[in-house]
């Protein structure tokens, strides 16, 4: 019987029971394993790899080893610089230390012991150049390909990457491929020519389905990390939905659950490690916490997933919160016929389209980090009375032909007469002149027309007055290099003219459990629960409202999981020498 099948009525306990399949349970589930523990991890749907699967599978991690092999220059003391400047304040220094310490450790420890393999994006800058500590790239890395076929039959409970994270919406390709191609470097063209034959000529497995063999971003990430736990027959239970945690005498000692519709239980002999996401597909928990409006669609998270059981359960047993008004933020599209929305990342800062509210007009540099974009959309909507939520992308037939936007790939190989008739009026709206679109979406035409004069001036100087688009290196890294002279900036003057709806989305909830620097789970009062640890989303984030680079969500779900594991073992090593001392005396 496969392990994915197994019955828990069948199985004993364990030391450390894992909830959630994303990297950060996976990875602290094979660390626990190596260091002698034994292992279940439980999902709540029919596939692994939640949220992790749908992402960019980017990490943050600070004076890694790859960016040093390339002679890259980083350290220590200037990262802890410009993260205590990105969090102001707000993080105990104890947890930064432990992150930056052991994030390098972390992916070394994978790379040398499971099929994770990563490459630096040397050129992908942090997110807030301008603060002190900052690089304009090297800290995030990238991950490689991941050939899925020896993951045999488990390939079909793997969790399908998000049609936005490949190209063409169905191949494989890294990080490293979109940015060249996005940003047209020399050679773009022939690399993407090189992704399609390699997928198209893959005759073996078009013989299965469309299905790309190789998988890469997220999907690779979770893949690899699949294989390790296979590698040392880690169970993974799908269909099991924590529903509460079992406490004796303040201490976790293991986990209710629903499997496949009945009521079981699985004792933790060590500890319980709480990963499986935060709340955002829980539209009470939204309502209660976070800003308004809130919609759980306009998240780009898996749909049957993150609905904050981990989060409430651990809330039952006295745990500390924090952050629970935080996303972190990221506006999206809301595609017809597809579950999730997607993420609105790159896109925004390509020239030629802007970014626009109900009175037409602009409030926040287009091309500045997701999160700071979608905590600007809340705050606009507020100071204008709710103009802003949705926003609305504006661009014109040039920026059409040689641009994406979202699903929108560019009409010189995906014209509208290929578009699906469903999408016109319900995900992009098109018109012969500037009036007339902003009549179709309802928003201020004299404010749209002042606005889109205004940015083609900026476009012809170089220089945004307004709102500075371009004028810092994470900007550029997204625009277009042959573009003079910002690459961020192009006149919008040629009909016909497109608009689409912009949500106030997220890729997560921000806020939850409040941990210490071995991801232990803390009361108010700032004793720890026994027995019970909290990494990733379903935690409250070592980076605090801040978001210092690619990679800050999956870093450190992944670090403190290892660190996480690595503490239990530890502690589990004190626990039977001390045993043995009272038995010796």
């Amino acid at each position: 019987m496969k392990q994915t099948e197994r019955s828990v009525s069948s199985l004993q306990s364990y030391d450390v029971v894992v909830v959630g399949s994303g990297a950060g349970a996976m990875s602290s589930a094979i660390v626990a394993a190596d260091q002698g523990l034994s292992v279940v991890v439980i999902e709540k749907t029919d596939k692994f790899g939640g949220t992790s699967a749908l992402s960019g599978g980017g990490i943050w991690i600070p004076n890694n080893d790859h960016f040093k092999a390339k002679g890259g220059q980083d350290s220590y003391q200037l990262a802890m610089t410009y993260l205590q400047a990105s969090t102001q304040g707000d993080v105990d220094k104890k947890k930064l230390d432990a992150y930056l310490d052991n994030a390098p450790k972390m992916i070394r420890y994978l790379e040398t012991h499971t099929p994770v393999s990563y490459a630096v994006a040397e050129k992908y800058p942090d997110y807030y150049p301008h603060l002190d500590g900052a690089l304009p790239g090297g800290r995030t890395l990238d991950p490689e390909l991941f050939d899925t076929s020896c993951l045999g039959d488990e390939i079909d409970h793997l969790r399908q990457a998000s049609r936005s994270t490949l190209l063409m919406g169905k191949i494989a390709w890294t990080a490293r491929d979109a940015h060249k191609a996005m940003a047209r470097e020399r050679g773009w063209r022939w690399l993407l020519l090189r992704r399609m034959l390699r997928y198209q000529f893959d005759f073996r497995q078009r013989k299965k389905g469309k299905r790309d063999r190789f998988a890469g971003l997220g999907s690779s990430l979770v893949a690899s990390l699949r294989k390790g736990m296979q590698d040392r027959e880690i169970p993974l239970l799908l269909n099991t939905a924590l529903t509460d945690l079992m406490v004796d005498h303040g201490r976790v000692i293991g986990i209710e659950a629903n499997q496949n519709g009945q009521p079981i239980v699985i004792r933790s002999n060590k500890a319980v490690i709480l990963a499986s996401g935060g709340f955002e597909q829980n539209q009470a928990l939204r309502e209660k916490y976070l800003a308004q409006p809130t919609q759980k669609s306009w998240s780009a998270t898996p749909k049957d997933a993150n609905s904050g059981a981990a989060l409430e359960a651990g809330m039952r047993q006295g745990a500390a919160t924090d952050l629970l008004d935080w996303c972190w933020w990221s506006p999206t599209f809301s595609v017809p016929r597809e579950k999730e929305s997607r993420g609105v990342f790159a896109e925004r800062a390509f020239p030629g389209a802007i970014v626009v509210n109900g009175l037409g007009k602009r409030f926040y540099n287009e091309a500045a980090p997701y999160l700071e974009f979608g905590k600007a959309m809340y705050q606009d909507h507020q100071q204008t009375g709710g103009k802003n939520i949705p926003a609305w992308v504006i661009f014109d037939a040039k920026f059409r032909f040689n641009y994406a936007m979202g699903p929108l790939m560019p009409a010189q190989i995906m014209p509208d007469s290929r578009l699906p008739k469903d999408w016109h009026e319900n995900l992009y709206w098109k018109a012969d002149s500037l009036e007339e679109l902003a009549q179709q979406i309802d928003i201020d035409a004299d404010g749209l027309k002042q606005t889109v004069q205004r940015v083609n001036k900026f476009s012809q100087i170089g220089v945004d007055s307004d709102f500075g688009r371009g004028g810092n290196v994470f900007d550029r890294y997204y625009g277009d290099m042959n573009i003079k002279p910002n690459p961020c900036l192009a006149p919008i003057d040629k009909g016909p003219y497109y608009a689409m709806k912009l949500q106030a989305g997220d890729i997560g909830t921000k806020g939850g459990l409040v941990t210490d620097e071995n991801a232990c789970v803390l009361r108010d009062d700032k004793t720890r629960i026994e027995g019970l640890f909290a990494i990733g989303n379903c935690s409250a984030s070592v980076m605090g409202k801040s978001y210092p680079g690619a990679g800050s969500t999956l870093g450190p779900a992944m670090t403190f999981g290892y660190i996480a594991a690595r503490y239990i073992a530890e502690m589990k090593t004190k626990s039977e020498l001390s045993e043995h001392q009272r038995t010796v005396a």
